[in-house]
């Protein structure tokens, strides 16, 4: 079977072959490969969106990843789940387009998804988004309601970036990558750096976390496979605030939850409670021995979770 260091020396490899890892290390049992595929969506732009669409009938969930992360965060989620879903490179990220001015925000993002939905998957879908991803979620529920029939919105808040919070390095753990160096001379000095900042994950996933977000470049460097370095334009800074989206939390109409990870900082008491007071179908689940990306520290809870919340 593939592993993450048969991968290293060919930067075209099966993006598939390590899924069993996943199940391996979460007792899942593989009788038969995935139905899984990457495939590529034009907008109207010209801009291509890459997804990863899994099983053959029409997908019932939407998965949207953080910033610095990928479809590829969710496969054990997904494999957990069995359900037909779809897994979406969000612009800047993976595998899909790069925006000259940078600018991916929730605004931006919610529109491309949007039109990708309207493309390959109309009608209502269970849309599920963590951190950046949340926010777009966010987005995309008051914008679009009629692409939303249940919402699930992990780890974030509007007030997320709030600029009077504090956070250590160790706190925001491989987010805190994103402002890191771009350039590691290695996949292994990449790996180590990661995991370092991944308390709460097994070393094997983070490598092939690392993995799938990761390209050799010809000088031999290794670099991440996200576009979040360099100037950005005047918009995309300010699309990082995200607090102008709490007046979209108060037009969600679709069933919620909110989930957050019971060891993160990144979203609090009052900003909970501010959810609660503006979304009156808001459910609120608390993860515990998850960080920020709870799909990586705790997919079995998550899965749980979004089962109950999305079976009748």
């Amino acid at each position: 079977m593939t592993s993450v260091d048969d991968t290293i020396e060919d930067d075209d490899y099966d993006e598939f072959g390590l899924l069993h890892e996943n199940a391996e290390e979460y007792g899942l049992a593989l009788t038969t490969p995935p139905v899984v595929a990457r495939r590529t969506f034009r907008r109207g732009s010209g801009d291509e969106l890459s997804y990863l669409r899994w099983g053959d009938d029409e997908p019932e969930l939407v998965f949207l990843h953080g910033g610095g992360q990928n479809a590829h965060t969710w496969d054990t989620v997904i494999l957990a789940l069995a359900r037909p879903a779809l897994a979406i490179d969000l612009p800047g990220h993976g595998r899909s387009h790069r925006r000259p001015d940078r600018n991916y925000g929730p605004w931006e993002n919610a529109d491309a998804v949007a039109e990708l939905l309207d493309g390959v998957a109309p009608g209502p879908r269970t849309i599920v988004g963590m951190s950046l991803g949340g926010a777009t979620v966010i987005r995309l529920a008051a914008m679009r309601p009629d692409l939303c029939a249940r919402v699930v919105i992990i780890d974030v808040t509007p007030q997320v970036n709030d600029s009077a919070r504090s956070m250590s390095t160790m706190e925001r753990g491989s987010v805190a990558l994103i402002s890191g160096p771009p350039l590691y001379a290695s996949f292994e000095a990449m790996a180590e750096a990661t995991v370092a900042l991944s308390p709460y994950r097994a070393p094997s996933g983070v490598r092939r976390g690392v993995r799938h977000n990761a390209m050799r470049l010809p000088t031999g460097e290794w670099t991440w496979r996200y576009d979040l370095f360099g100037p950005m334009a005047d918009e995309a800074v300010a699309a990082f605030d995200f607090v102008p989206l709490w007046d979209d939390v108060s037009a969600i109409e679709a069933p919620t939850l909110f989930v957050r990870g019971g060891l993160s900082r990144y979203t609090l008491d009052e900003d909970e409670a501010e959810m609660r007071g503006r979304c009156p179908n808001l459910e609120v689940a608390v993860v515990e021995g998850a960080g920020h990306a709870v799909q990586s520290d705790q997919p079995a809870a998550l899965v749980a979770l979004i089962q109950d919340f999305t079976v009748d």
